[in-house]
């Protein structure tokens, strides 16, 4: 098998990538995107790619640039990954999440699966592409967004509102949190991100009576909220199965041999994965914050919570009435965050040409789809009609557990799973 320049390339894109602080905690106070979208230009720049970088704020910087297909009549695909990446403790890591170090034939660092892999390997295919003079067949538009990690508005949702024109023609794209490999059994499945849950992040806020902590008080506003957040935090939510869920119930169920039919006791058996498949069995909500008081002896006349609840396609009006019953009359509900649920269908040709990508480099390996317990980058290009897939193609060795490492300690991708997403992406872009 040809060796492509890119696979060598990938793993030193994604150190150098991962050696660019992009933290955001959230508070636009960090440092910003603005170096690592400069990093990424200039790598495209040396293949004669001509790149915008578009600040929505000071730092917070985007990076997009097109290239042209041999058939430029038809619809364009949308490549796209964020350059941010979440707040870490350098004290908790084996080796420091900035450094990029190569070690145990991983590269480790803050990104190395969330997402700075996939832009690496984008990278690499883009510039082996482009150096060999491939071009794609149909237009392809690159974004390396900002602010993915707190909800897009500094990013994705910026393109969207102020520059739609950027996205003319484009009606499918790829992006994270998918095509990574999930041994199952003697099964290795690649789970292809179909559909996402919902996002509300909530304020709950009740008001009381203030007074002398001494005396009695019946208005109590802490109490009422302590309350409301039981409430939230206790429910049990019905198990809603949704159309792609059924589908990878169905395969995981083939795979081990066992009754899809009890949905709970079939996610059970994934091991390390279960946290983030059982969680798209049902629509969920967990108390994230508290504020309340502000002296040992004051009953404060206000308190507040944050929960963050996610809901599943075709669900959203029955979460918010259940939030509403459980959190009861005397406590206020509002977005800090709400974004939609999506889901689309496991075919067509974009679908098979991510299917027979992943085919070709491993014969063995099935492709499945799945919905992703969290959210993306997708639900604001959505809003232009955009149909999208979660698409990072990895092999990955089967004790690792991939899904545990999303904004976790130690996050680290194996080289030879960079080296195969490229071989893939290539084959992609190639069909699609």
């Amino acid at each position: 098998m040809t060796v492509l320049k890119g696979e060598d390339e990938v793993v030193e894109l994604c150190r150098e990538l991962i050696r660019i602080d992009s933290t955001n905690a959230g508070d636009n106070n960090g440092p910003g995107e603005r170096a690592a979208a400069e990093y990424v230009a200039g790598k495209l720049a040396e293949v004669g790619v001509e790149a915008r970088i578009l600040e929505s704020d000071d730092r917070r910087a985007n990076v997009i640039a097109r290239i042209e297909g041999t058939d430029p009549g038809r619809e364009a695909l949308l490549l796209h990954g964020h350059l941010d990446v979440v707040p870490f403790d350098a004290a908790d890591w084996t080796h420091h999440p900035l450094a990029g170090e190569v070690a145990d034939e991983c590269v480790w660092g803050r990104g190395a699966v969330d997402m700075k892999n996939m832009d690496a390997m984008i990278l690499a295919v883009v510039q082996q592409r482009l150096s060999e003079g491939r071009r794609p067949p149909r237009d392809v538009v690159l974004m390396f967004t900002a602010d993915e990690e707190a909800g897009g508005a500094y990013g994705a949702n910026f393109l969207v509102d102020k520059h739609p024109e950027l996205f003319e023609g484009v009606t499918e794209a790829i992006g994270e949190v998918g095509g990574f490999s999930v041994s199952v059994g003697d099964t290795r499945l690649y789970l292809i991100e179909a559909a996402e849950k919902g996002m509300a992040w909530m304020r709950l806020t009740a008001k009381g009576r203030a007074g002398h902590g001494s005396m009695l008080n019946t208005d109590n506003a802490i109490t009422e909220l302590a309350d409301a957040v039981a409430r939230v935090g206790r429910h049990e939510w019905p198990v809603r199965l949704t159309p792609t869920v059924r589908t990878f119930l169905s395969e995981v169920s083939d795979a081990l041999e066992i009754d899809e039919a009890d949905a709970e006791a079939t996610v059970a058996k994934l091991g390390p994965l279960a946290r983030m498949i059982g969680a798209v069995l049902r629509n969920t909500v967990n108390p994230t914050m508290l504020e309340g008081g502000y002296k040992s002896n004051v009953v404060p006349q206000s308190a507040s919570a944050v929960i963050d609840g996610r809901f599943l396609p075709g669900y959203e009006e029955e979460f918010f009435a259940t939030v509403d019953e459980l959190i009861g009359p005397n406590v206020r509900r509002e977005f800090i965050q709400h974004q939609v649920a999506l889901e689309t269908g496991f075919d067509g040709p974009l679908v098979r040409a991510m299917t027979d990508a992943l085919h070709a480099e491993d014969p063995a390996g099935r492709a499945v789809p799945y919905t992703m317990s969290g959210g993306t980058d997708l639900k604001a290009f959505s809003r232009l009609g955009i149909r999208g897939y979660g698409f990072a193609p990895l092999k990955l060795p089967a004790e690792l557990d991939f899904s545990g490492m999303f904004h976790g300690v130690d996050e680290r991708v194996p080289v030879d799973s960079l080296r195969f997403g490229v071989r893939v992406l290539d084959r992609f872009l190639g069909l699609c």
